[in-house]
């Protein structure tokens, strides 16, 4: 019996992945938006597959993540088990801010998705296309209000291009800011504003049910299955792509980071991964290591260029 013991044990043992940890992901901002739904996807398939038994998710919002990202920095240095989702709207509420903690204070381990913005209309709304909107924009800035996310974030960036490309100075614009998608989605339905930015993905439904109106998106070519122009076709020459990645802690062993990293390669090449990444409309721009690292800073650099030439940076 003692033997048939063991042996059970034993066999138990081995059917438990190898050095499998459970994970706290941090969402820097609240339910509803970007980050809060990348996490949660993250949280689902990592347990689905396998690579970790239990996922834990945390909403942090304030200041476009920078208000969870020192938290995050303070609590979690040396903590394997702590990941953050961040992207492209950290970067620039990071520089917009002037946060004192920036992605230099985390360890990047990979960007995972890409996103298409799109820019809507209530339905209710009298203009059709996003020529109406720039007119209404030429013709008084501070007239049309936008919904986004937080300030210096792709949204507000996007806002910015679009009107420098019209002729428009972007320091006039009226741009909302909004740290949860769920709060930018009720002022879009609710008409308390003129337009909305955010992606694709967070709209697809609103656009599917009749209650808003898709007027362009940001991607270089039209996407299959959005009945939508671009930016670019209807006249202005702005093309913008969001991207989400995955940072754990400071203070990290090689061998941790290692780690983590392998979990996210095992996340990325799964099966439920793939089907998640279609059934959100996310683009999969997979990148790990070293190469992850270095884009981001490159993508650092372009983002302060980019803010300071649109006025969200002195």
């Amino acid at each position: 019996m003692k033997h048939t013991l063991l042996g059970v044990a034993f066999a138990a043992a081995l059917a438990v992945p190898a050095f499998a940890q459970d994970y706290t992901i941090m969402a820097p901002a609240n339910p509803g938006g970007g980050w809060d739904g990348t996490a949660r996807a993250m949280q689902e398939v990592l347990q689905a597959e396998g690579i970790a038994p239990s996922v834990e998710v945390i909403n942090v919002p304030g200041a476009g993540g920078t208000v969870g990202l020192a938290q995050f920095v303070a609590d979690s240095a040396g903590d394997p088990t702590k990941l953050i989702v961040g992207g492209y709207v950290m970067v620039g509420a990071i520089l917009t801010n002037a946060s004192p903690v920036t992605l230099k204070d985390v360890t990047p381990i990979a960007r995972l998705t890409g996103d298409t913005e799109a820019i809507v209309v209530p339905a209710a709304s009298d203009i059709q296309t996003l020529g109406d909107l720039v007119e209404k924009l030429k013709a008084d800035p501070g007239s049309v209000s936008w919904a986004g996310g937080s300030a210096g974030g792709t949204d507000h960036i996007l806002v910015g291009l679009l009107a420098k490309a019209a002729g428009v100075d972007p320091t006039k614009i009226n741009y909302v800011a909004f740290s949860g998608g769920g709060e930018a989605m009720a002022a879009i339905l609710g008409n308390q504003v003129t337009a909305g930015v955010s992606s694709v993905g967070e709209f697809q439904e609103q656009v599917k049910a009749g209650t808003m109106r898709l007027l362009a998106v940001s991607s270089a070519e039209r996407l299959e299955g959005i009945d939508a122009p671009t930016i670019k076709e209807s006249g202005f020459d702005v093309v913008v792509e969001n991207w989400r990645m995955v940072a754990a802690a400071p203070g990290l062993s090689d061998e941790q980071v290692a780690k983590i990293t392998a979990d996210m390669d095992k996340l990325n090449a799964s099966a439920g991964w793939t089907k998640m990444l279609a059934d959100r409309g996310w683009a999969n721009t997979y990148l790990a290591g070293d190469a992850f690292a270095t884009q981001l800073d490159a993508d650092i650099a372009a983002t302060d260029g980019v803010l300071r030439d649109i006025g969200l940076v002195k």
